[in-house]
């Protein structure tokens, strides 16, 4: 951000009075330019003692397994972009979402919000983010393809606790 969304003026990192770190400020009219995290919902689907992965057809990652996530878009609620994302990824309609893992990466701004769903059947289909999707029995993970931290925390955390039992959050 280079000019002020108000006014149109050009923008100065300073420390706004009563606040504690640098932020781009507009001279002309004060108005003060938030950066904050990035949002990323995701489902962590699973069938019958399995689970579904998605290949990434895009990077970061292009060509590594993952769970269906992405950004949050705005006016949806954490579980509606989760349910979204899982649709345009892998084509599943998920119903009952658990929030299973709270994961943030202060190094880039980013907060993952992942929840759970036993899916209802093994069908899906593969959406334009998406280079195949397959179900994994937990000892068939490939652990050393997996695209994110996140991710693999997320997965270590469910196969140690599978079958969930309660509603325990891990954060990381």
């Amino acid at each position: 951000m280079t000019f002020c969304l108000q006014c149109s003026h050009k923008l100065e990192l300073k420390i706004p009075d009563d606040d504690n770190r640098k932020r781009l400020v507009c001279p002309s009219c004060s108005y003060i330019h938030y950066e904050n995290p990035k949002i990323i919902v995701g489902v962590l689907p699973y069938y019958n003692n399995k689970i579904l992965l998605c290949q990434r057809s895009i990077d970061p990652g292009y060509g590594l397994w993952t769970i269906p996530s992405g950004f949050m878009e705005c006016n949806e609620s954490v579980e509606e972009g989760a349910k979204r994302e899982a649709f345009e990824e892998v084509g599943i309609t998920c119903s009952d979402l658990n929030l299973f893992v709270i994961y943030s990466i202060p190094r880039i701004s980013q907060v993952y919000m992942l929840f759970t769903s036993e899916l209802g059947s093994d069908q899906f289909a593969i959406g334009p983010e998406t280079l195949s999707a397959q179900f994994f029995l937990f000892n068939d993970l490939p652990w050393d393809n997996i695209a994110f931290s996140s991710v693999t925390f997320a997965l270590k955390n469910f196969i140690v606790n599978f079958p969930l039992t309660n509603s325990k959050v891990f954060i990381n």
